[in-house]
């Protein structure tokens, strides 16, 4: 069954809002401004506080990736059936949030971060990235792909090709680019439409061809 995806319900919208002055304070400061002190600070909350609802420093990073990923949506509602129009605008929200999710300060932040860690032993910001915000995002992703199939929409063999096909139509190298400091899109709706109109004419059923066609 599907189920609509918005900002993360694993933290009440306080916790989202810590999360929020935890993520600026590691973009303002970098790695050495993220401490529990700081954080509390920051948040006006307690360091009390942070530890019952986020445990040590990685809980508290960990909880900052899930929630930062939680900002790429796939707006799936319980006991929708998909069609042509909805699986289209379901899919332009999913590129668009995850370009200017890419592009942001923050996922910026901790990539370079996650990548200047990269040969310290037992550095796990490489890790909690991949488990706790890349993964994340994809299976939601191949959960609505899985949707659009059984709805009789999408024609494919395997899921996760079809998925990071559709990642490579919407990012392409862009994030690498922008990690070595280049600008970002300026238009992100843009490239939304143009990846999921190429994603629909690689993987889209006779049907959804011929009303996408019709509507030309």
């Amino acid at each position: 069954m599907l189920s609509e995806v918005g900002q993360s319900s694993e933290f009440s919208p306080r916790q989202n809002a810590v999360l929020e002055q935890a993520l600026r304070l590691l973009v303002d400061g970098g790695e050495k401004a993220l401490t529990t002190s700081g954080v509390a600070r920051a948040a006006n909350c307690s360091k009390e506080s942070l530890y019952k609802w986020f445990g040590d420093r990685d809980g508290l990073l960990s909880a900052m990736i899930t929630y930062q990923a939680s900002k790429v949506r796939t707006f799936e509602r319980n006991g929708e059936r998909l069609n042509t129009a909805s699986l289209h605008d379901h899919l332009v929200i999913f590129a668009r949030d995850l370009l200017e999710v890419l592009a942001g300060d923050v996922s910026l932040a901790l990539n370079r971060l996650a990548i200047g860690q990269s040969n310290r032993d037992g550095s796990k910001l490489g890790k909690l990235l991949l488990e706790r915000g890349r993964r994340q995002i994809d299976r939601r992703a191949i959960g609505l792909i899985d949707a659009g199939k059984r709805a009789g929409l999408l024609r494919f063999m395997d899921a996760d090709e079809a998925y990071h096909t559709f990642y490579g139509l919407i990012v392409s190298d862009l994030h690498v680019r922008m990690l070595l400091g280049e600008p970002g899109l300026k238009d992100s709706s843009r490239q939304a439409e143009k990846a999921v109109t190429a994603f629909l004419k690689l993987y889209g059923t006779e049907k959804v061809l011929a009303e996408a066609a019709a509507t030309v």
